[in-house]
């Protein structure tokens, strides 16, 4: 959720080690596209504030830091707005 009046959110995914990689956009709401890594993932966008993302089936290899971020514009020379992250461990049966 972000209460800046983004129409620009991303969902990002950093594995150990390893750098960012988007995993769903939105350019406002009720508009979502695939980023590099989107499968076993789904989001939603019905207001401007709120970009959810789930998982579709839980797996071990989703295990992660989740990083949501907004911007007021798309491109490299746009501010882009993170949160916190969000540590996901996912455990085998």
């Amino acid at each position: 959720t972000q209460d800046m009046n983004h129409n620009y959110m991303y969902w990002y995914r950093q594995d150990p080690g390893m750098g960012l990689k988007l995993i769903y956009y939105s350019v406002g709401a009720g508009i979502t596209d695939k980023g590099e890594v989107p499968n076993g993932y789904n989001v939603s966008r019905s207001t401007t504030e709120d970009f959810p993302l789930r998982l579709e089936l839980a797996a071990p290899s989703q295990t992660s830091v989740y990083f949501c971020a907004s911007s007021y514009s798309p491109g490299l020379i746009n501010e882009q707005f993170f949160g916190p992250g969000t540590r996901l461990t996912v455990l085998g049966k």
